[in-house]
């Protein structure tokens, strides 16, 4: 790393080798297009290379790549607001944040085992977060489509997003 600090693009190449299947991996989880996860693994070595000389020598480099990366996601997830599969990427984000927040504790498994466990809610749990995240409409006007007040609607997603940690958090202990 320390090579890093003084501009050694060797060592910068070492650092890339090392990192970006990690990095490509938690964006792609997060994409539904794998060219955007091309752009945006280059778009995080870019900021690391550019703030190389704020890194902190006593810390770990993946750990710091990886909150590199969710910033940069959430810089993308912003400017195409309007692209469908950003609803996954925030149900993914809210997935992380009741794990506990982590970068990167969404991992292939869990990913993998999402769409049972979306099944598994009822009707109207499963059409809610379905409304939410990928038509992306308000919670008031997902009350009109269930015929419910937004504060229900609100409670209705926060408790399927529940049943979905619960679920995948079941589904990882069996493997």
């Amino acid at each position: 790393m320390q090579r890093v600090l003084e501009g050694d693009r060797a060592a910068f190449s070492q650092v890339i080798e090392l990192h970006q299947r990690a990095i490509y991996g938690f964006l792609r989880a997060r994409l539904a297009q794998a060219a955007d996860a091309d752009d945006l693994v280059q778009e995080v070595f870019l900021r690391f290379y550019e703030a190389r000389t704020r890194f902190d020598s006593t810390s770990l480099i993946r750990p710091w790549l990886l909150g590199i990366a969710r910033n940069v996601l959430r810089e993308w997830t912003r400017s195409v607001r309007r692209r469908r599969e950003v609803g996954w990427t925030e149900l993914c984000f809210d997935l992380e944040s009741l794990t506990g927040g982590a970068a990167g504790t969404l991992d292939a498994d869990v990913l993998e085992n999402l769409p049972q466990c979306l099944e598994a809610l009822g009707p109207s749990a499963r059409q809610a977060i379905e409304l939410k995240y990928r038509s992306e409409q308000k919670l008031c006007d997902i009350g009109h489509v269930l015929r419910r007040s937004e504060g229900a609607i609100k409670l209705l997603v926060h408790r399927a997003r529940l049943a979905l940690k619960s679920c995948l958090e079941r589904k990882l202990k069996k493997l």
